[in-house]
């Protein structure tokens, strides 16, 4: 398998191709997507998972964190999204408490994500505690991601965003999590806010292809927060963001150009304005001429 060059036809990019690439040693590329416009040049830079965030709920919504987000507001992003995107696996996570009342509202919410707005995978948060579950929706015939170590939804629960994995209990069960969620036969395991070398071992003992975020180098790909690479957030970047242009300051120069153009009257010129032909500029003419000899 070759990389195939970015503006070139390529193929779609499937679960099994996935596994091929983890095979033949090919890293992958995963950004976020939230927008027609995002997800087309996401999709268009030959990235090959593009995915539905439930990060959304900050970076478009301005919540406090993921866990407000609703069902609704992702499918609405998510059909968004799917216009967008014409080769790449698009992923939805799974929003909170989408998928904790029961196997049985899980694989619903699940099938609407797929049916309504056309997703390729759910993700899920959770390890060992989610393999069943994640086992009836595989069974519904829906392919499913997992997402262990730093699981924002459980923030509450971790006491805030924090490394994990840094002790040998702590290991042992990032480590129990992935062969689980192996197991259960996931797409792939992404790897949140772990120790390069924890991440570098269970990429090695799974199966599944491992897609790193604070994780290290090791693991089978890589995904960043596509507002993150191009700060286009209003907090400190983490220690594994690494920005790769400058959106914010780009939007703001133009808003202030903009608004100087318009108050110095220099938008719109005359060359950026629409005109009446010529014939109906000198009918025109003629009937305001005759309005003002009225008026004499």
């Amino acid at each position: 398998m070759s990389h195939t060059p970015i503006g070139e036809p390529r193929q779609r990019i499937t679960v099994a191709s996935l596994r091929e690439k983890k095979l033949h040693h090919e890293p992958i590329t995963c950004l976020t997507a939230y927008d027609y416009s995002g997800a087309r040049l996401v999709d268009e830079a030959a990235i090959d998972i593009v995915l539905v965030g439930d990060s959304l709920a900050q970076t478009m919504l301005g919540y406090e964190n993921t866990l407000s987000i609703t069902m609704e507001e992702m499918l609405h992003h998510a059909r968004a999204v799917r216009r967008g995107v014409k080769n790449a696996l698009l992923v939805v996570d799974m929003p909170y408490g989408s998928y904790h009342l029961g196997p049985d509202e899980a694989v619903r919410n699940a099938a609407t994500f797929m049916k309504e707005a056309g997703v390729e995978v759910v993700k899920i948060e959770g390890g060992e505690k989610r393999a069943d579950l994640i086992r009836r929706i595989i069974d519904a015939e829906i392919p499913v991601a997992g997402h262990i170590g730093l699981t924002p939804q459980s923030v509450n629960v971790m006491s805030g965003y924090k490394v994990q994995g840094k002790s040998l209990t702590a290991i042992e069960q990032l480590m129990r999590d992935a062969v689980a969620l192996d197991r259960a036969g996931v797409a792939f395991i992404v790897l949140e806010g772990i120790p390069r070398e924890v991440a570098a071992m269970i990429t090695a003992e799974v199966e599944t292809p491992t897609i790193g975020i604070g994780a290290g180098p090791d693991c089978d790909g890589q995904v960043l927060v596509f507002h993150d690479i191009l700060n286009l957030v209003f907090a400190p970047p983490a220690k594994f963001v690494r920005r790769y242009g400058d959106a914010a300051a780009l939007i703001s120069h133009a808003a202030q150009q903009f608004r100087t153009d318009v108050i110095s009257h220099q938008y719109p010129s005359d060359s950026e304005s629409y005109h009446l032909p010529k014939e109906t500029r000198v009918a025109l003419e003629t009937v305001l001429d005759r309005k003002r000899a009225m008026r004499r």
